[in-house]
């Protein structure tokens, strides 16, 4: 069954590679054509004013590209199949896609970058965690593994308030980890090996090809991505990330290591909350600017630079969640 599911996944990833390889100069070139391009901040560093026009919202096609490869392949295949776990990571997926592209719209169309109101999106990024939350309740437990003592606990209705704060959390840390050019796709591609090494050892294999498939349209559009950027993937595909992954981690009961696996998006996030309160207590701030990759760009460093080295955290970081994983 193992050697089935990994040429089905191998499969799917050539598929889903190719296929972006093929659309992203075409989709590049149309949202060249409409304007859809981005609006960088006027506070922000000199030398990303040169970014403003550059293509956004390359989300849709690394979204789109796997649903519907996965969705046409489940038809065929039984290691694509559509149970409940594979529907909640697709649901979240695609719907907090949406909730990107609509404020990715908002701000191309007005030509700046407030886009939906922090109170407009957490709101909806909660509704749809709670959605999530009740729809996976109604077929699995409210226990979460504890690494290293490897014993379950039941948090009972606490665990509604934990998928709340993982799917929240998730989504803006990753959101916020996509200022430079390659650094987020780069960090998730990173971030979901342990992940995929999970949903094998579970023998959730759907959950397994899924993944596999996300990574390869995610190197696809790595490609047009890296350092200087041709396209971004804007809120949309932020978004959906940050939603996949704290999906994915849901079904496969890994809430967690998302934490430890994904600790570079985490400390993006933290360093935003760190700086701000500071800032607003004292008057003073920690960083150079925040989220953490401006600081060491605000330093002198240049974006291939702190893109390598976020990069090499996020493998000592995936990393380290396997081996909590085996001990």
């Amino acid at each position: 069954m193992v050697y089935s599911a990994w040429t089905t996944a191998l499969a799917g990833a050539a598929v889903c590679l190719i296929l972006m390889l093929v659309i992203m100069p075409g989709l590049i070139r149309y949202l060249h054509r409409i304007k859809f391009g981005q609006t960088e901040r006027e506070e922000g560093l000199e030398s990303h004013k040169k970014k403003n026009g550059t293509p956004t919202m390359g989300g849709i096609a690394f979204i789109l590209v796997p649903v519907l490869v996965y969705i046409l392949g489940s038809f065929f295949l039984p290691d694509m199949a559509l149970n409940q776990n594979i529907l909640i990571v697709l649901l979240a997926y695609v719907s907090y896609g949406l909730i990107g592209f609509l404020d990715d719209y908002i701000i191309v169309v007005k030509k700046d970058n407030a886009g939906l109101s922090p109170a407009a999106k957490f709101t909806l990024q909660a509704v749809l965690a709670v959605i999530f939350f009740l729809i996976y309740r109604s077929g699995s437990s409210t226990e979460i593994w504890i690494p290293l003592i490897n014993r379950y606990i039941d948090l009972g209705w606490a665990y509604f308030l934990l998928v709340v704060l993982m799917f929240t959390a998730e989504t803006n840390a990753v959101n916020l980890t996509d200022g430079i050019d390659g650094l987020c796709a780069g960090l998730m591609i990173i971030a979901l090996v342990p992940f995929t090494v999970f949903a094998c050892l579970q023998h959730q294999y759907p959950v397994m090809v899924l993944i596999v498939m996300v990574a390869a349209s995610l190197l696809g559009y790595l490609k047009f991505n890296l350092h200087p950027a041709r396209i971004f993937m804007g809120d949309t595909g932020s978004l959906a990330l940050g939603g996949f992954i704290a999906a994915t981690a849901m079904v496969l009961k890994q809430e967690i290591l998302l934490v430890v696996i994904g600790f570079v998006f985490v400390a993006e996030v933290l360093s935003v909350i760190i700086q701000v309160t500071h800032y607003k207590r004292t008057g003073r701030r920690i960083f150079r600017m925040a989220p953490l990759h401006h600081h060491f760009e605000k330093g002198g460093m240049s974006e291939t630079a702190v893109v390598t080295r976020f990069w090499l955290a996020g493998i000592l970081f995936a990393l380290a969640g396997l081996l909590l994983y085996f001990l």
